[in-house]
């Protein structure tokens, strides 16, 4: 059907086909944000385990919503740990986001984590993930593969020295530069500082030269344009913390001064 919106099966596709998609950071232990996400059309939320009090039973309810509204429900790892990643793709996740990528050992042992075929996943179809068992040995071999995105993030300055081989490991779907761990590494002032930029920019050239996508947080529409002019084709905004935030600061200044 024309103008049907995509699967949230479809986003390690549309990730790694350099499809311009949105999503957005949930940092509240509650289904409702990626619910209404869904409905508006976003292409994909970030579960933030790293920085958000989300345990396991939070993120089985909120990767079921995010299935039920049709949108990817991608998880921020806490760490590497092969068991952090193996309980939230079982649960049902589009893919892991997994911080401090610094080496290329790390990025192989994640890629590997998320893979059958060609890595080292713990296999289980009885989860949502195998639709309760109901998916064959094989084919849930198989769906997963095909569908699970393995995004690394790029936050450390040690990275760089590893760089141009971390983005050739044979698996990885994407990066994610982290701009604000960057810049609070240097001392630099902004994320869209040059400081931070002159290191941004070696990544995001180190990227384009093997065609690995590369996901950035902008700030707004015009830092996302300026991301894009430098090879990014997926981007986060916000979070839901920061829409709930900003929603409350416009209602505010409305009703100022008080009415009557």
């Amino acid at each position: 059907m024309a103008g049907q919106r995509p699967s949230f099966h479809d986003f390690r596709r549309r990730l790694v086909a350099h499809e311009h998609m949105l999503g957005t950071f949930i940092k509240t232990p509650t289904t409702h944000a990626t619910e209404m996400l869904g409905s508006i059309g976003f292409d994909f939320v970030v579960f933030d385990q790293e920085h958000a009090p989300l345990t396991a039973s939070h993120l089985d309810m909120m990767i079921l919503a995010a299935r039920a509204s049709n949108i990817a429900g991608i998880v921020r790892v806490p760490s590497a740990r092969p068991d952090a990643i193996l309980t939230v793709l079982d649960c049902g996740a589009s893919g892991v986001l997994v911080p401090h990528v610094a080496d290329v050992a790390t990025a192989e042992a994640v890629v590997a984590a998320c893979r059958y075929a060609s890595g080292k996943r713990g296999f289980a179809n009885t989860t949502r993930a195998g639709a309760f068992g109901s998916v064959s040995f094989e084919d849930h071999k198989r769906q997963q593969d095909d569908e699970i995105a393995v995004v690394a993030m790029i936050e450390d300055i040690d990275a760089l020295d590893h760089i141009d081989r971390i983005v050739q490991v044979e698996g990885l779907d994407a990066i994610f530069i982290g701009r604000g761990d960057l810049t609070a590494a240097i001392g630099a002032s902004s994320m869209s500082s040059d400081e931070t930029m002159n290191i941004v920019d070696p990544i995001m050239q180190a990227a384009r030269k093997v065609g690995l996508p590369i996901i950035m947080l902008c700030a707004d529409r015009q830092d996302a344009e300026n991301m894009a002019g430098r090879g990014a084709s997926c981007f986060l905004t916000q979070s839901d913390h920061g829409f709930l935030r900003t929603a409350a600061i416009a209602a505010l200044k409305e009703f100022s001064p008080p009415i009557g």
